[in-house]
């Protein structure tokens, strides 16, 4: 019986201690958590911010997140509209094909409509020379598919006769992979709309 005794009083003594054990490793971790967490906050409130225009705060990290998303989607806009409309005898197939990387189905379907209309066959047959001379892009980059209108300015060089036009373009730029060399920014044109095409007449070049 003795022996039975001291079996159970050992049992319970290691019980005990494994239940210490267990505590104290509990109390460990959840102080380590406690103190990480202070940590974390000193870290937080120590960096930088910048206040948003309805008053809320942003960290500046976000803020150069949101600086380098427009850059990005500035130049993309900027190439593709130099590709598609900035184009000549000699260059226009190399920049189509350039800029139907940088869109969807929706560009293909526009750049297949002016096939169609026989713009680039005219293109050739006359060495015409449409130059682009301003793009204005305005954004929204608030949420994603991000909506924009691009104004181009841009001439049409018939040899003895210049015409310039005003092209108001619309669409939704969304994230896609970025490939190289042919969309390095990552990004991609979708619901693209010709919206509205205006000759300029002499007083609006000058302008």
């Amino acid at each position: 019986m003795k022996n039975t005794y001291k079996n159970i009083s050992d049992i319970l003594r290691l019980n005990r201690f494994i239940v210490l054990a267990v505590t104290a490793l509990c109390l460990l971790t959840s102080g380590f958590s406690l103190w990480m967490a202070h940590q974390a906050q000193r870290t937080l409130l120590e960096s930088a911010f910048a206040v948003n225009t309805d008053g809320s705060v942003i960290p500046l990290k976000l803020v150069k997140q949101r600086e380098n998303l427009e850059v990005e989607a500035r130049s993309h806009l900027q190439l593709f509209h130099q590709y598609f409309y900035g184009i000549d005898e000699s260059n226009y197939e190399k920049n189509l094909e350039k800029a139907l990387w940088l869109g969807d189905s929706s560009v293909d379907e526009a750049y297949r409509q002016k096939r169609a209309e026989g713009v680039y066959n005219r293109l050739l047959q006359y060495s015409l020379v449409e130059k682009i001379i301003d793009i204005e892009i305005q954004l929204n980059l608030s949420d994603e598919p991000y909506g924009f209108q691009v104004e181009t300015l841009f001439e049409i060089d018939r040899g003895s006769v210049t015409d310039g036009y005003q092209l108001i373009t619309t669409g939704k730029l969304i994230h896609v992979d970025r490939h190289f060399p042919n969309n390095t920014h990552g990004l991609l044109i979708t619901d693209f709309f010709e919206k509205s095409l205006r000759k300029l007449e002499n007083q609006d070049k000058a302008k």
